[in-house]
């Protein structure tokens, strides 16, 4: 059995900036916004109707995340389109949502996978 690797501990560099993406994220409604830009390409007006807020709102969150990496956008005539495309991040909010179950408690984790022919439990 081979021993196991202690992985490389992050650089403050990249501390920072994981503390930052997980303050943005604290936000109940750019949290939604992000969940909802991860599976759909939508405008502002689109997203304030989909998360129940006011189009002033959610540009200004909006504006906060295209700052910081989270959300991207492209524009067609007079209409800004907005999308979480980065892989990352789309995983990320993915995990923590299957994670969670509806009614607001932890999800029961999945079955461990097993290698075939393999003893452990």
């Amino acid at each position: 059995m081979e021993p196991q690797q202690t992985p490389e501990v992050p650089t403050s560099a990249q501390i920072d900036v994981a503390a930052e993406t997980f303050r943005m994220l604290s936000s109940s409604t750019r949290l939604l916004i992000v969940w909802l830009l991860a599976h759909e390409e939508l405008d502002v007006s689109g997203l304030a109707e989909a998360s129940g807020t006011s189009v002033q709102t959610v540009s200004q969150h909006l504006a906060k995340m295209r700052l910081a990496g989270l959300v991207s956008s492209r524009r067609e005539g007079r209409r800004i389109f907005y999308v979480v495309d980065d892989p990352h991040v789309v995983t990320m909010v993915g995990e923590i949502f299957a994670h969670i179950a509806p009614d607001g408690s932890l999800a029961p984790d999945p079955e461990p996978r097993r290698l075939p022919g393999s003893r452990l439990p």
